[in-house]
Order: structure tokens, then sequence, then C-alpha cells
């Protein structure tokens, strides 16, 4: 009988605990679909670059970081700054965004990016300097690169990661599928895109704390 009082005392204490669990808020995400969240930040040039600036024009947004090996792979084989060069051509904008937090892997002064970009020969229409990591929590960007794109109307047609080989290595690019890629292209020709959202991979984002 003690242990069956025990046990039913136990059981109240656990129950409301549970259950309060249960209901918290999940974390914020970007919904495909869905407006996509305003944001403004400075640029590695001492600009302001807002997103309601490029309205009407579809808008590339690359989560980066240098020194992450996923990083690495699709910038020292050139992947990313095809990319670039590829749909800025067509009018599209790309904003590379750092959110790497002061002491934190990846977080780079503005001269340093801007040297970065040069040695790279990358192509991005700004790189957005998020040392603070509000444009990075607004997007729920997790990982480097993760990326966003967003449609003329302002809407999020594709979030998630840049191809579907989810490794460091260079070699797997060859015959990967690129969700950017076809993220854009479809859109551009009227389609629904096939698939708007996939699980990022990369380094996790370092942001203030970590």
């Amino acid at each position: 009988m003690v242990w069956n009082s025990q046990l039913s005392r136990l059981s109240c204490l656990l129950i409301p605990a549970i259950l309060s669990i249960a209901v918290l808020p999940a974390t914020a995400q970007v919904k495909v679909g869905s407006p996509a969240p305003e944001f403004a930040g400075t640029d590695t040039n001492g600009k302001t670059q807002s997103l309601d600036q490029f309205h009407g024009k579809y808008v590339v947004l690359e989560w980066h970081n240098q020194g992450c090996p996923y990083t690495k792979k699709h910038y020292l084989s050139g992947n990313m700054q095809t990319l670039q060069k590829e749909w800025t051509a067509k009018g599209v904008v790309w904003l590379t965004v750092i959110s790497s937090a002061p002491g934190q892997q990846g977080y780079v002064t503005a001269s340093q990016e801007n040297n970065y970009l040069t040695q790279m020969h990358a192509a991005p229409s700004s790189v957005l300097l998020d040392a603070q990591g509000k444009i990075g929590h607004l997007y729920d960007a997790r990982t480097t690169p993760q990326m966003v794109v967003i449609d003329p109307s302002g809407k999020v047609i594709y979030d998630g990661a840049i191809d579907d080989r989810p490794t460091s290595d260079a070699e797997d690019i060859k015959g990967a599928r690129n969700y950017v890629n076809e993220a854009l292209s479809a859109s551009l020709a009227g389609k629904p895109v096939a698939t708007p959202y996939t699980r990022p991979y990369g380094c996790s984002v370092k942001y203030s704390g970590q």
C-alpha cells in the first residue's frame, strides 16, 4: 500500500510536467510558401542591405563560414562561385550571410572577408556580417552552408541543403542534385519547386554562447 501510494504521488508530479513539455512551442522555422522574414544588415562594404529593397527579384541567402570543411568543399572546388555567377547574371540577388559571433569559428572582419572573396573569386551580390546572429536566428539557420531561396513576391520557395550529398568531399559534387539550381530553374519557368525543403547539412552556425 505504501509503494502504491508513492507511485500515485510520483504520477501526480510527473504527468503535469510531461504535459507542460508537450505543449511548449516548437523552435520557430522559416515556412516555405510564407513571406520571408524582413531583415536589414550591414555588408562588408559598410552598406545597409535590406530584404525589402529587393522586392520583385529572386533572392538567395547563403550561410557561410570560411573555416567549415563543408563550406570549403563548395568554395575550393569553385562550385559556390559558379552558382553565384550563373544566377546573379540572370538578375538573382545573392546574399552571403556570416552569423559567426566574435571569438567563434568563422567570425571575420569586413576586410578579412573582402580579401577572401578576392582570393576565392567569389561573386555574391553582398556579404552580410551578422555577428549578433539576428538574421541567422530569424531564418533558423543551423548549418554552413544553408540555403534559402525567396521569390519576387517575397515568399520562401526553398530552405535547406545546397545539394543531396551531405559530405565534405568535393568529389561528391559531381552528379549531386543541386536543390538551389532546381528551385530557381523551376520557379523562373513558372513551375512549382519539386523539393521545397530539405534537411541542411554542414557545420553548426557559431552563434554567441556556443
